[in-house]
């Protein structure tokens, strides 16, 4: 991700979708906060552990599209998600978000759903 417009786009406070897929293959598509790391070629968003779209990433990751739109701008980010859940990575990921939106409320449950960057498109 070497596109300095599109690593600005996604630091601007901007929602998102997270389109997770059910067991059966069906698109599961929510709002959520997310925050990219180009350096490591990944990007996070913070949930409880027992929601719906923590819940459709398989052990072994499973297939995610991220995205976000501003009017005619807009990115999204295909890759694989991991659960992330050791106090480390879920702290690291907090502060991101923190950075880019607001500091979150606490949750115990929460785990960071940490996607693998495959492939960016869109128009900024």
């Amino acid at each position: 991700m070497d596109d300095p417009r599109v690593v600005a786009f996604w630091r601007e406070r901007h929602l998102c979708t997270l389109t997770t897929l059910f067991p059966d293959g069906r698109p599961h598509v929510v709002p959520v906060g997310a925050t990219l790391d180009p350096a490591a070629g990944l990007a996070r968003v913070i949930t409880s552990a027992g929601s719906v779209k923590a819940r459709n990433i398989a052990p072994d990751g499973s297939p995610v599209a991220l995205c976000q739109v501003d009017g005619r701008r807009w990115s999204t980010i295909e890759g694989t998600a991991f659960v992330r859940t050791s106090p480390a990575e879920v702290a690291d990921a907090e502060a991101r978000y923190a950075e880019r939106y607001r500091p979150p409320r606490a949750n115990p449950e929460r785990v960071v759903l940490e996607i693998a960057i495959d492939r960016v498109i869109g128009g900024v």
